[in-house]
């Protein structure tokens, strides 16, 4: 068995558990385990301080790898969606029918597992979603949305610096990556990953530490929920 599948298994058994703990208990006075995403420049480190972040909140992180593997099994989606509660269940066919012929520009099988999917994370929470834009499925009303940035010149020496590459590689590296990012989002979506509206948080790494960023992350992410649960 793959890591990816131990990580999705694993996963799968903690919100199984959660479900089961739910139904048995009344709703603790605590708020549910929330889905925070994060999207990131190449090099910024955007994924270092996601998984930092997932350890420091207990979540699990989940990347494209592990998304993609959940989309393209139709046993994962379907576990994923039976996890969720019957009446979110019930709902999601229509959320996910309302959002393609809403808002979309992919209307590919993919595109409708990948909305699924990640409102299926969003309701069972207790992940960090890195990539896949995940914000721009949720809106801002639902998680917490961040954005990693950071200049040419130091995301080439962050690539030379952590991946071994030569400065030439990792230009064309980085180029290559945001193209394939910006075709995505605009593809899928119909929007641009550059626009901050679509983030609670926009971080540039140039001069931070990605370490002392997680404290003040989590008490942003705490904000927001806050605020949300009032709601």
């Amino acid at each position: 068995m793959s890591s990816i599948d131990d990580i999705i298994n694993r996963q799968f058994r903690q919100w199984e558990l959660e479900r089961m703990k739910r139904e048995e208990t009344p709703p603790a006075a605590e708020p549910p385990m929330e889905i925070v995403t994060v999207s990131r420049e190449s090099g910024s480190r955007g994924a270092y301080f996601a998984a930092l972040l997932a350890d420091k909140m207990g979540y699990q992180l989940i990347h494209k790898e592990i998304v993609d593997a959940i989309c393209e099994s139709s046993g994962y989606r379907k576990r994923i969606i039976a996890s969720l509660d019957e009446h979110y269940r019930s709902r999601m066919e229509l959320m996910v029918q309302a959002f393609v012929t809403g808002q979309a520009v992919d209307h590919s099988d993919y595109a409708r597992h990948l909305i699924s999917v990640v409102l299926s994370m969003a309701r069972l929470g207790g992940v960090v979603l890195v990539g896949r834009g995940g914000n721009f499925i949720l809106g801002s009303d639902t998680g917490f949305h961040i954005r990693f940035i950071c200049p040419m010149k130091d995301r080439i020496l962050n690539l030379v610096t952590y991946c071994n590459l030569t400065e030439d590689e990792a230009g064309t590296a980085i180029d290559k990556s945001d193209s394939e990012r910006r075709g995505l989002i605009r593809k899928g979506f119909g929007a641009d990953i550059d626009d901050p509206h679509h983030y609670d948080m926009i971080i540039n790494t140039a001069h931070v530490d990605i370490e002392e960023l997680v404290e003040p992350a989590i008490a942003a992410i705490k904000l927001k929920m806050r605020k949300l649960a009032r709601a």
